[in-house]
């Protein structure tokens, strides 16, 4: 098993993790009150990364070397995710969910950037497959997920324009 291997090992055991943990906030914030905004997208960012793992999966040669300074750079962007979801808390989820009486977030890494975890997808949907050298897939991806993620930006501002004009 190469280095490359455990990665893609993590980076699955993460993804689906994060799914529970989404749902299961999903499913609270629902049940209180809360509103999903923009549903029809959200079964195009699951094929996305599910697609997006399988390319890894099936063109990662088997004996791939890895990038050191990638790996280091992908080590990083977990720290950012998981400061994303701590800032969040209950809050996190991977749809857009609108909690109508909830403050709008400004702590952690919101005080830089509006959306640190879009920002977060977008280097690991560029630098995992970078770090073993299949650039085409760095860039298709990359591609597809900005078209995604810039629609997804555009809803999750209109749910939360109340709010933050509070």
């Amino acid at each position: 098993m190469t280095v490359f291997h455990v990665v893609l090992a993590a980076l699955i055991v993460q993804r689906l993790a994060e799914l529970w943990l989404a749902n299961r906030n999903t499913r609270r914030l629902l049940a209180d009150g809360a509103t999903e905004h923009g549903r029809a997208h959200y079964p195009l960012f699951v094929l996305l990364h599910t697609s997006w793992i399988a390319a890894l999966i099936w063109f990662a040669p088997a004996d791939a070397e890895v990038n050191p300074v990638l790996l280091i750079a992908f080590v990083l962007l977990q720290g950012g995710r998981i400061w994303v979801i701590s800032t969040l808390g209950r809050y996190w989820t991977t749809r857009v969910i609108n909690v109508p009486d909830a403050p709008v977030i400004t702590g952690g890494p919101y005080r830089f950037v509006r959306h640190p975890n879009y920002l977060v997808v977008i280097g690991e949907i560029a630098v995992v497959p970078l770090m073993v050298g299949l650039w085409q897939i760095a860039l298709v991806f990359s591609i597809l997920n900005l078209m995604l993620i810039a629609w997804r930006i555009r809803i999750e501002d209109r749910a939360l324009q109340d709010r933050r004009d509070r």
